[in-house]
């Protein structure tokens, strides 16, 4: 039987280590880029479960991958209470133990080793700096024209973000979205050397801030502000930070220049059609406190990967809409309750009365005392559901 074809769109983190999983078929793949021999500059980094590294490491991405991630072991959240200082709600201690809270590195670190893997990956043909415009059948496939050649293939698979004319034009009406009417701020910043293995969250009034290792002397700053409070003005931004973070760091200096994104909540409610499937940040987006992101694909990664081997050992046709509506029915549950699930999180640590604070700070002491909770929040946060 001849070789499938599949075509993955957008040279992004998912659209990168979608080739790399899905190149372990009998396929061949064409990826689709419009930078992929850019040098990726980014301050942004990924919070990376204990599960999705196992992944990422079975792929053979990282050369030394213990260079390239840094283990976190400890958890603490924080709240703001009237003095303005914080008081700590909620603790998760895995030092000593093998299996870490979560694993941090860099965006930028982590796509350019997916590049180096994917550029000796002989079943993956890169196309860089094409343009989608439109995607056409062609029989029972689907095709797409570059120049003056055409190209047919059994699955497309959209990893272009939800914003993207391609993502809209093709499923424009089939997301549930809602702005948190919020903007994130990211920065490194360096500081004293120490242990550093302790991820922070901290929930003050109107933001939150999340604190997160990258080394003995790097701490990625995540913060998540309403629209408007700071007016992006990155000196008050910086003063601000360090105010924050006084008492867990000393010399603070900060590395890197502050990037702004505006935060939405979108999750898809149709996965696939006419032999193209949205993956990534096309099928679901959610507030960045929680660090599930990244660790939502990988697990809708591993079941695609296992849906479409299994077709292919059997001579099918993996572009079908019954074999992606196995794989839809399959994940869209989870990935519906996760992302509410998130999405009802956040609202409540967002909280502006302070009967309703101190009530849910309450309740979340109490749970910090329970290890069974404690293990079924960290189970969720490594496997999704399945655990």
């Amino acid at each position: 039987m001849r070789k499938q074809k599949i075509c993955i769109i957008g040279g992004g983190l998912t659209g990168l280590v979608a080739a790399i999983s899905l190149s372990r078929l009998e396929c061949d793949i064409d990826l689709i880029t419009r930078n992929f021999r850019k040098n990726i500059i980014s301050n942004r980094t990924l919070a990376i479960s204990e599960n999705s590294l196992s992944y990422l490491n079975k792929l053979n991405i990282f050369k030394h991958a213990k260079k390239e991630v840094w283990p976190c072991s400890v958890m603490k959240l924080y709240s703001q209470n009237n003095s303005q200082k914080f008081s700590k709600m909620f603790e998760i201690n895995n030092d000593g133990k093998s299996k870490k809270i979560l694993y941090m590195l860099k965006n930028s670190r982590l796509e350019n080793q997916m590049m180096n893997k994917i550029k000796k990956i002989k079943s993956i043909s890169i196309r860089n700096n094409k343009k989608i415009d439109k995607i056409y059948d062609c029989g029972n496939l689907k095709s797409l024209k570059f120049g003056n050649k055409e190209y047919k293939y059994n699955l497309i698979i959209i990893c272009t973000g939800n914003d993207s004319n391609l993502t809209n034009n093709l499923f424009g009406n089939e997301f549930i979205k809602n702005s948190y009417k919020e903007k994130s701020i990211t920065t490194i910043m360096n500081h004293d050397p120490l242990k550093n293995n302790i991820v922070r969250q901290i929930f003050l009034n109107h933001e939150i801030l999340a604190l997160l290792p990258i080394s003995r002397n790097k701490t990625s700053i995540v913060w998540s502000v309403k629209n408007g409070l700071y007016k992006e003005n990155d000196s008050i931004i910086k003063e601000r930070i360090k105010y924050y973070v006084e008492n867990f760091f000393k010399k603070i200096k900060f590395a890197e220049k502050i990037e702004y994104k505006d935060l939405n909540f979108l999750i898809c409610q149709k996965y696939y059609k006419d032999r193209m499937l949205l993956f990534g940040d096309a099928l679901h987006v959610t507030h960045p406190f929680a660090g599930q992101g990244f660790n939502m694909t990988i697990r809708d990664l591993e079941s695609l990967r296992k849906t479409l081997k299994s077709k292919i050992e059997l001579g099918l046709d993996i572009g079908t809409s019954d074999i992606l509506s196995e794989f839809s029915e399959k994940i869209k549950p989870e990935n519906f309750i996760y992302s509410f699930g998130i999405d009802f999180l956040k609202n409540c640590f967002s909280i502006k009365s302070e009967n309703l604070k101190k009530l849910r700070n309450n309740i979340i002491l109490k749970l910090s005392k329970n290890n069974i909770v404690k293990d079924i929040f960290f189970n969720l946060a490594n496997k999704g559901f399945k655990f």
